[in-house]
């Protein structure tokens, strides 16, 4: 058993090293040797748990799914709205969050895999809107799959600019004008006075995050358990 604790940990000291070193200089221009030198540990330590950047960089978009976690609430749209803002702090603080990013909107010699970010987000977002429609949160007629893309393009270049900007800090608040933009052209009538557009309570959001990270911690254990 701690011998498989210590193998955990040695795997996320990987994955936090090398979060850090595609976050800052991309996966191109990210070195082994770069990583090794972060994580504190040996080259052969590396090869255990990954047998090359590329395995590395697949591992880190794992991580992009544990992310997408929607909180409860009592509108599936106030969900889909949380679920925004929770991403937007563990884009802030989350470097294993960030790189998976990255690598979904740089272009690079990484081959993309099929599951990409982008996916993930289209089903769990896709998913939420098509529950909001059953419930008759949103306006008759409403194509799911056209708002799915708009929601997603738009945070996604939001996010790219709060980061150019000021390195994410008012990424919150650009999410709060982006839901008073889009909503109108969402919400059936009479809900849209009852969804809350800027940032949950400080207690509130660091609940939604720890169950996201609580998620993307299981997820990463279940793939660091080789298969039998």
């Amino acid at each position: 058993m701690a011998k498989q604790e210590r193998g955990t940990r040695s795997r996320q000291a990987i994955l936090e090293a090398a979060a850090e070193v595609f976050d800052l200089r991309g996966y191109d221009a990210a070195s082994t040797n770069e990583i090794l030198a972060r994580s504190g540990l040996t080259r052969g330590a590396l090869y255990h748990h990954f047998p090359s950047k590329e395995s590395i960089a697949m591992a880190l978009l794992d991580a992009h799914g544990g992310a997408l976690f929607a909180p409860e609430r009592t509108t599936k749209l106030q969900s889909i709205i949380d679920l925004t803002f929770a991403f937007a702090v563990q884009l802030q603080r989350d470097p294993v969050l960030r790189a998976s990013v990255r690598l979904a909107v740089e272009k690079t010699s990484f081959p993309r895999p099929v599951d990409t970010p982008y996916e993930q987000s289209t089903v769990a977002i896709g998913e939420l809107l098509a529950e909001a429609q059953q419930h008759g949160e949103i306006l008759p007629g409403l194509d799911v799959g056209d708002a799915t893309t708009v929601i997603i393009g738009a945070f996604t270049g939001l996010q790219v600019m709060s980061q150019v900007y000021t390195n994410r800090d008012d990424l919150p608040e650009r999410v709060s004008a982006m839901w008073r933009f889009l909503l109108p052209g969402m919400v059936a009538p009479g809900l849209i006075g009852n969804l809350r557009v800027t940032p949950p309570s400080e207690d509130l959001v660091a609940a939604d995050v720890a169950r996201a990270e609580e998620l993307a911690g299981l997820a990463a254990a279940e793939a660091a358990v080789p298969a039998p």
